[in-house]
Parts: C-alpha cells; structure tokens; sequence
C-alpha cells in the first residue's frame, strides 16, 4: 500500500543538474516520463537512474585493470555505510537510499547483471534472458516501486514484470548494435531452431527472415510481461500512475516500430518520434487505468525472490542516519490508511 516516505531527498543544485542532464540524456522515453511524475518522486527517480546509468557506462567502457563491478560494489559498500564517495551520482544515490530505505540487495542484483555482461553470459532459453532482465531492469523498477512509497507484494511483481518487458524490448531493438560490439542476447535455442548461428551473427551482422521472427518471438514475450504489468498501475499513488503508464507505452511503441521496419533490429534502430511520445503521454494521462484483475497473479520465477524480500515485513532495515521514531509514525499513518481504505470499501458494498 502506498505511504509517504520517511524524510525528502535532499541534494543540492549541482546534484539536482546532474540528474536531470544524465536521464535527458541518457533515455528520451524515461526522461519524457518522468515528466509526469509529481515532484517528490522525479526527483528521487532521476538520482535513481543517475546512479544507474553511472554504473552501466563504468561497465560498457571495460578499461580498468580491475573489473568494473568490484568498484561498484565498493561505492555499495560505501552508500549504504552512509559515506558515499565523491562522485556526484553516489551522493545523490546515497540520499535516496537513506528517504525511501531501498535494501541493498536491489542495488547489488542490478551489480549481479552487469557482472554478467563482463562475463560474457550466455542466454540459452527466454527463461535464462529473463534472470539476466531481472536483474538490469526489474530491479529498477522495485526501486521506482520503493521510491513511490508502494511495499505491496502484487504491485511489485507486476512492477518487475515491467522491467522485463522493457529490457526485452531493449533487446530486440539493439540486435546489431549488439553483436557488433560483440554480444549476442537473443535466446540461443530460438536461433538455432531458425538455423543461426550466434558467432555467425558477431561475425557478419546482417538482417535475414530467420532473425527477424527470433525478434519478433521475443516481442510477442514482452508484450506478455507488459501486459500483465498493466494490472499493477492500480496499486500506485494516483499522481504516479500516469508516468508509470506512459513509459510502458511508449517503450511498447518501440515494438510498434520495430515491426514497421519488418523486425529487421540489425540495420535499423527503430525509435519512437517526439510527435509518437507526446500523443502517449496525453494517452496515459487522459484514459482510464485498468482494472487490478491481473494484480495477484505470482511474480515470474526470475524476480520471485527479489519481490519477496522486498515485501516482507524486515525487507527494509533502516540505514544509517535514519529517524527512527519517525519511520515508526510512518508505518502508524499507513495502517491507519489502509483500515479507512477498508472500511470505504465496506461502506460502498452494504450500500
């Protein structure tokens, strides 16, 4: 259920800069969703993916000697002690931790993903892709989930679900950029029922139909996870929803675009136009939200165990610098809330 978080996320002007710069520039689609969000979650949100993007480019650069993702579990270790170091994006990371008590077992499956990627994992099966999705994207979105002030357990398996669905899309969108610079995503099963192979595909990237319906199998799974994260809307503060809506929609809108290029993702990188982002976002705004009739459904496998840590009742220790008896005030107001939530719906049945 929703509540209202412990204490604001404070970050001065250089911070608040920062963070606006690396979603602006970072993601055109998070960026114009975020728009939406009211103020005391954009901010938050953008120190979030501030953070996030940091990580993920100390990774795709691969220059140190040391691997990328042990620095980063030192900056970890380093937030959640409540000194961060002195880069930018830990500071304000650090705030957001510390106002919307993320456990750090998020932050450090996000970490997992990336270790991955310098691993040079291979994905055999959709199931196996969608761990490694699990970890990059729905991890993200059980921190957006936190930062909300949402601690449900169906709301936040079907938040996860829509970080699956992103991250399938990223997917299918980056094939050739991909295997360009040397990976291969797309399960390896599906390929080679289709008769293609992954190192031929690194070697001599080029569209073909074999690849384009293994792209346009794996949208088809996405549009699974996106639809079923619909359902989890309904369990987010009213004034949060139309954002959260208007990123599924216009990431779904990739796939829209993706198959107007024939599912051809090697040569072509379908983007949704400014003109296609603004007609989403009044639609998000303006229409109906779906009913919760999908809301209870169990988290998929791949992120069943970070759901469930994250909703259980010790999910979230308080870190370092934490008023207590606030927090304790807090949790009092939120049951409070639910019980008249309650009793609301009691008084509308009898009637």
């Amino acid at each position: 259920m929703p509540v209202n978080s412990p204490e604001p996320v404070l970050l001065d002007a250089a911070e608040r800069i920062a963070c606006q710069k690396a979603i602006r520039c970072g993601s055109k689609s998070f960026h114009a969703a975020s728009l939406l969000l009211p103020q005391r979650v954009r901010l938050p949100a953008r120190a979030l993916y501030a953070f996030c993007r940091s990580t993920d480019d100390l990774v795709d650069a691969g220059t140190s000697a040391t691997r990328a993702t042990e620095t980063l579990k030192s900056r970890l270790d380093a937030i959640y002690r409540g000194a961060p170091q002195d880069h930018m994006c830990d500071r304000a990371f650090a705030s957001v931790v510390t106002a919307h008590r993320i456990p750090r077992h998020l932050p450090d499956a996000l970490i997992e993903g990336f270790a991955w990627d310098e691993d040079g994992r291979v994905y055999r099966t959709l199931d196996e892709l969608c761990a490694y999705a699990a970890r990059v994207a729905s991890t993200v979105g059980l921190m957006m989930t936190l930062i909300m002030g949402v601690r449900d357990r169906d709301v936040l398996a079907r938040a996860a679900d829509l970080g699956i669905a992103m991250q399938l899309t990223n997917i299918a969108r980056d094939v050739g950029e991909d295997a360009r610079n040397g990976r291969i995503y797309l399960p390896r099963d599906w390929l080679a029922e289709e008769g293609v192979s992954a190192e031929s595909l690194i070697r001599d990237p080029r569209p073909s139909p074999a690849v384009a319906r293994v792209v346009q199998r794996l949208l088809a799974a996405a549009d699974i996870h996106y639809a079923r994260a619909g359902a989890g809307i309904s369990g987010l503060p009213l004034d949060c929803r139309p954002a959260i809506r208007s990123a599924g929609l216009i990431y779904r809108d990739i796939g829209r675009a993706i198959a107007e290029n024939g599912h051809d993702s090697v040569t072509r990188r379908a983007v949704t136009s400014r003109a296609a982002k603004v007609r989403l976002l009044l639609l998000a705004a303006a229409t109906p939200f779906p009913s919760a009739t999908a809301l209870s459904l169990p988290p998929h496998d791949s992120v069943r165990q970070l759901v469930e840590a994250c909703s259980a009742p010790d999910a979230a220790p308080a870190p370092r610098g934490f008023d207590e008896k606030l927090g304790r005030v807090l949790d009092l107001l939120a049951t409070t809330e639910r019980r008249e939530r309650a009793l609301m719906a009691s008084a509308r049945g009898r009637g």
